[in-house]
């Protein structure tokens, strides 16, 4: 008999899928979100197979598009993101529970507003931001990975404001999610975390994730570009505001 809550959470990575092939991002906040707030399974092993699904994801969407990424900017971007990861990580042992909560309610916040802002006002820069301010979104993410386990806002943010195409756009958001899943999943693995069940789990969930990415990527909401960028801007106001709340219930 088919497990409801594995099915159910089979259909959120397909849902998640779905959006993160026509926006770049938002499979992890999606599929974490669901698992966390109804019990689906551990989240160790969720945020293994996201992980792996993200990696397929990527592959299928970039297969024959890799020349839509901006190589310099892509490049900044994940040295910043790698070493400031640990700097997170290792920060985050330092830090008190209290401060740490204090510091997503400020993260949680600074997104939502800015969310707010973007989203009022979505406009594109009129020049492609400098390689620096790319490798410092990248500093940012990777911090804001280490200490909250998220570290999409930054880049995405700074990639929607770009004067770059949404096809364009994804593709460099989705190239940086697969080399951080990657690094991830290499870590998971040399301490055991990709056990029986999350490669089952994983194989199952590839199947469905796959079917949505080709359908994403075949057939995306006929929808303006302004309008997708405000979807994305709106669904960072989302992020923002689970963080402060996550926090505040955190520290009741």
């Amino acid at each position: 008999m088919i497990d409801p809550a594995l099915a159910f959470l089979v259909a959120t990575i397909a849902v998640g899928t779905y959006f993160q092939t026509v926006t770049g991002f938002g499979l992890g906040m999606i599929v974490m979100g669901a698992a966390s707030a109804f019990g689906l399974a551990p989240l160790p092993e969720v945020a293994a197979v996201v992980s792996l699904v993200t990696l397929m994801n990527s592959a299928v969407v970039l297969r024959g598009r890799l020349h839509l990424i901006d190589w310099p900017a892509a490049t900044a971007i994940l040295i910043g993101v790698l070493p400031s990861t640990v700097a997170g990580v290792l920060l985050l042992d330092y830090l008190s529970s209290s401060t740490s909560q204090v510091l997503k309610v400020l993260l949680g916040t600074t997104i939502t507003a800015s969310g707010i802002v973007f989203a009022m006002r979505p406009a594109q820069r009129a020049r492609r931001s400098g390689n620096a301010s790319f490798f410092a979104s990248g500093l940012f993410a990777g911090l804001f990975g280490g200490l909250f386990g998220m570290a999409g806002p930054p880049v995405i943010f700074h990639f929607y404001r770009q004067p770059m195409s949404l096809e364009a756009v994804r593709g460099m958001l989705l190239l940086v999610f697969a080399c951080t899943s990657a690094s991830r999943t290499v870590f998971v693995g040399a301490q055991g975390g990709l056990t029986t069940q999350v490669w089952m789990l994983a194989g199952v969930a590839v199947v469905f994730a796959t079917v949505s990415a080709v359908l994403g990527h075949r057939y995306p909401p006929p929808l303006a570009p302004l309008t997708m960028r405000r979807i994305a801007y709106c669904t960072l106001v989302l992020i923002g505001l689970g963080l402060v709340a996550s926090a505040s219930g955190a520290a009741r």
